[in-house]
């Protein structure tokens, strides 16, 4: 029996928690386009959401590099690549002084009301997924194409 729980006859826990990977999305040029290091961040930043928390996933550089061993570098290229292809947006930036991990939502789940915009599916090379904002008109998430460049050049 596994722990906290029957099994149920589809071998699941009926309290287990999992971070769903559709194959619409691992089969995505946006997903495939994904370094190693992107998709342990995203597993892992992913795993937070408890079904009502999309906006406030943080994951700190200090977790990653002790749960994850990767280094600062290989964090920051996962967070950009990740945001760059749509699969997180920025909610709130960190702060080093504070000792504060930036907020990020994860694109495949609703977030204020708003249906999940899944914007991954409409990645190309070249594109990047940068900036959400709410139209003042409807509320609804848009989101610029920008070209690709660093965070903070």
């Amino acid at each position: 029996m596994a722990r906290g729980g029957k099994v149920l006859t589809n071998g699941r826990n009926k309290n287990e928690q999992f971070v769903p990977l559709p194959y619409a999305m691992v089969r995505s040029e946006a997903w495939l386009s994904l370094s190693s290091g992107s998709i342990k961040v995203y597993v892992e930043l992913r795993s937070k959401f408890n079904g009502g928390n999309n906006g406030e996933l943080s994951l700190s550089y200090a977790t990653a590099r002790k749960k994850l061993h990767l280094g600062n570098s290989t964090i920051e290229k996962a967070f950009d690549e990740l945001e760059e292809r749509g699969f997180i947006a920025l909610i709130k930036e960190g702060h080093w002084y504070g000792r504060k991990a930036a907020e990020w939502r994860a694109t495949d789940r609703p977030y204020q009301g708003n249906p999940a915009t899944n914007a991954w599916r409409r990645w190309k090379p070249g594109m990047d997924f940068r900036k959400t904002e709410a139209a003042p008109d409807t509320g609804h998430i848009h989101y610029l194409t920008v070209p690709s460049q660093k965070r903070g050049a």
